[in-house]
């Protein structure tokens, strides 16, 4: 297991500028065999469903209570309100309805990239596929919906080295954000 740098770059409340960003930054990543995965906390039924819609073989398990459950043991997820669900290796046109279909609950969004490309104007090295990820969270404000906030954040992925903020801080031009330091290590 490896771990990347995830660095906040844009935090906002507004979904389609978080959503724009993110369309800006897969226009520069290198795609090729990219994939996108889903964590998400859902309570509300109405979410459940819209998200089920959208993945409908969605890993869910029940987060806490007297009711345990999960769809590995084919329970219902209504009645084991609040689930966390995980969904991994989906196509990227799946991020987008997943998205929407969220609500006021939290999730996070990671595209698995080819690469972050060579910037040699900027004097960057190109980013391998180990490092180079895209996540954006949203209503919450770190990778793990621990932090439940009414914006969404878009983080961008890279080996933690020398020049690790040079890439951050291009990336963040390019959405117009910024990286103001905060970053948190993922497992990957």
């Amino acid at each position: 297991m490896s771990n990347s740098s995830a660095a906040a770059v844009l935090t906002t409340a507004d979904l389609d500028e978080a959503m724009r960003a993110v369309r800006t930054l897969l226009d520069i990543a290198d795609l090729d065999c990219a994939e996108v995965d889903f964590e998400a906390r859902i309570a509300s039924p109405d979410t459940l469903a819209r998200v089920l819609g959208v993945l409908p073989d969605l890993e869910w398990w029940a987060l806490s209570g007297g009711e345990r459950g999960s769809s590995k043991d084919g329970d219902d997820p209504v009645r084991c309100l609040p689930v966390r669900v995980h969904d991994w290796s989906r196509p990227l046109d799946r991020a987008e309805p997943f998205v929407a279909a969220l609500g006021a609950d939290s999730a996070a969004v990671r595209w698995d990239l080819n690469a972050w490309p060579e910037v040699p104007g900027a004097g960057l090295e190109m980013v391998s596929e180990k490092y180079a990820y895209l996540t954006l969270t949203v209503n919450s404000r770190d990778l793990y919906q621990d932090e439940p906030s009414r914006d969404h954040t878009v983080h961008v992925h890279v080996p933690w080295a020398e020049n690790c903020p040079d890439r951050i801080n291009w990336l963040a031009e390019q959405v117009g954000g910024r990286f103001t330091g905060r970053v948190e290590m993922a497992p990957l």
